[in-house]
């Protein structure tokens, strides 16, 4: 009788958060996570000691570095891995908003380190790379906007993300990062394609790149420069795409042996953008194969999963930040092989570095709380349902 005048009582889900979270989560995926930041420590044994030497440091101070960050950024991954996809939404807003100032604002108040280019504001004992952190949130925001303008009577959510890139895209050109700029785009075009946008307009949009890259290379010595190393047929075995080729081919199969290598000795970002070097020429190709293919495990696992998703906020969000993830793996590796031109990207989990290993965790915490299984129907049961 209560129940027929009050209505029922809503069933609480008693289940506690581990055993939930551990029930639900992909294991493979967050293994192989585990395994990469495993293998960035390894790598940073052998390729930071001589910067430490060169810069008056303990031998391992870099290692010692990027284990505190590691910590930090696997404890943001499982803590963000544990929310709810509406709670991930609203910090990712909040985070957005900060880091877009933060970008803003870095002109002003930020630094270059003698590297020609301002991304980091400077901290004494650490420096923090703004763009880092808003691509994530990007994401988010961008997912949120182009789900609802799927509702009906909705809001003009894809231009409304479009100019948000676009103006994102123009404050990382003005550092300049084109590198990071070419990332925000792309994760971009990936929702926007996933969300149903015609193939015309995509096709578009990369003529429309390929015309801005041609300004860039015409009014910036720094991007032209890059450009031009990248097209001459000749490598200059004294610049670091020199070492790292050359270190690479060294490596063969199997690597020349444990703390063998050279390159590290050579190479100033050899810890950072050029970390795939240090393991091709210490353990050869099987290393590196084994990287890729840990990539490429998080990659399939996510998309088999996201493509099961009913929600299209989650759907969207989700692919936006595995492309994302697998993309800057693919530049990182693709720079040192010279597929690419070079950018300042770094191999997520694997290349040293504060701001990249932090915001990475935060992302892959959010592609992880995406992912998790919840219980709904199969999306190819309702689109079924809609037939009949």
């Amino acid at each position: 009788m209560t129940e027929m005048v009050y209505g029922a009582v809503p069933v609480r889900d008693a289940e506690p958060v581990l055993p939930k979270w551990w029930r639900t989560i992909d294991k493979w995926s967050i293994s192989c996570v585990l395994i990469l930041f495993g293998i960035g420590l390894l790598l940073g044994l052998a390729a930071s000691p001589p910067l430490a030497e060169k810069n008056g440091f303990a031998p391992f101070h870099y290692v010692q570095r990027q284990t505190l960050f590691g910590a930090m950024a696997l404890s943001a991954m499982f803590l963000t891995s544990m929310m709810s996809p509406s709670l991930v939404r609203r910090l990712a807003v909040i985070g957005f908003l900060a880091a877009f100032v933060a970008l803003i604002l870095l002109p002003v108040f930020g630094t270059d380190f003698g590297k020609g280019a301002v991304r980091w504001y400077s901290l004494g004992f650490a420096s923090v790379q703004p763009s880092e952190f808003l691509k994530p949130g990007f994401v988010v925001v961008a997912a949120w906007m182009m789900a609802a303008s799927q509702d009906i009577n909705g809001p003009p959510g894809l231009t409304w993300s479009f100019l948000l890139a676009i103006v994102i895209v123009a404050f990382l050109a003005m550092q300049p990062d084109f590198g990071q700029a070419c990332l925000v785009l792309f994760g971009w075009g990936v929702m926007y394609f996933v969300a149903g946008a015609p193939i015309l307009l995509l096709l578009a949009m990369a003529v429309c790149v390929i015309a801005a890259g041609s300004v860039a290379y015409s009014n910036s010595e720094h991007f032209a420069r890059r450009i031009d190393g990248f097209l001459s047929p000749d490598v200059d075995p004294n610049t670091q795409l020199g070492f790292a080729t050359n270190a690479i081919r060294e490596g063969g199969f199997f690597g020349v042996g444990v703390g063998e290598g050279e390159v590290k000795w050579s190479l100033p970002d050899a810890h950072t953008d050029f970390i795939i070097a240090v393991a091709a020429e210490e353990y050869g190709l099987i290393l590196v194969l084994c990287i890729i293919l840990l990539y490429a495990t998080v990659l399939v696992r996510s998309l088999a999963r996201l493509m099961r998703e009913r929600d299209p906020f989650i759907r969207l969000a989700g692919t936006g930040l595995v492309a994302m993830f697998a993309v800057q793996a693919m530049i990182n590796m693709g720079v040192a092989v010279r597929l690419l031109p070079a950018k300042g990207m770094t191999l997520p989990f694997v290349s040293y570095g504060g701001s990249s290993l932090i915001a990475g965790g935060i992302a892959v915490g959010m592609l992880f709380a995406f992912t998790r299984s919840r219980p709904q129907g199969e999306i190819g049961d309702i689109l079924r349902g809609r037939v009949r």
